[in-house]
């Protein structure tokens, strides 16, 4: 089942770079740029870090927390966060549980082989736990202008 704008978000509890359970209840009355994205420190992810990361003053004063998401774990997120002083959390998806739940782990393709992986997506969620936008089509170096455009 695709998820669409207006659907209720999935709920999911996991934990970010820190150990830290971070769940969507947390963010209950707040509006959540949840962002997926296949790998730490690639060129295409770490453009899109880094853009959200620069435009994050603009984006909180629009009202969005923004949290990242990959199946990388707490290590690699923790060294990505480091490495680019990103200025939000990551969630460490290892057990694929969002990633299955937002519908963005799907077949892809490289070079001729296909392989299960993130599909680049934005869900830009409403303080009430709906889902407002999905960006399926990221712009990454200019991320933050899709969403706030």
């Amino acid at each position: 089942m695709k998820l669409q704008s207006g659907d209720k978000a999935p709920a999911f509890s996991a934990k970010d770079q820190n150990g830290n359970q971070v769940s969507l209840e947390d963010f209950k009355g707040k509006k959540l740029l949840l962002y997926f994205y296949p790998k730490d420190d690639t060129s295409g992810c770490t453009a899109q870090a880094c853009n959200l990361r620069d435009s994050l003053p603009a984006l909180q004063t629009a009202g969005y927390e923004v949290l990242g998401v990959s199946v990388d774990d707490e290590k690699s997120h923790l060294k990505f966060i480091n490495k680019y002083q990103l200025n939000f959390p990551l969630i460490a998806d290892t057990d694929h549980k969002m990633v299955e739940a937002f519908g963005v782990w799907k077949e892809k393709s490289m070079y001729g082989k296909t392989y299960m992986g993130i599909v680049r997506t934005t869900f830009l969620i409403d303080e009430n736990g709906s889902i407002e936008r999905i960006i399926e089509k990221v712009t990454t170096a200019d991320h933050a202008t899709q969403i706030l455009g």
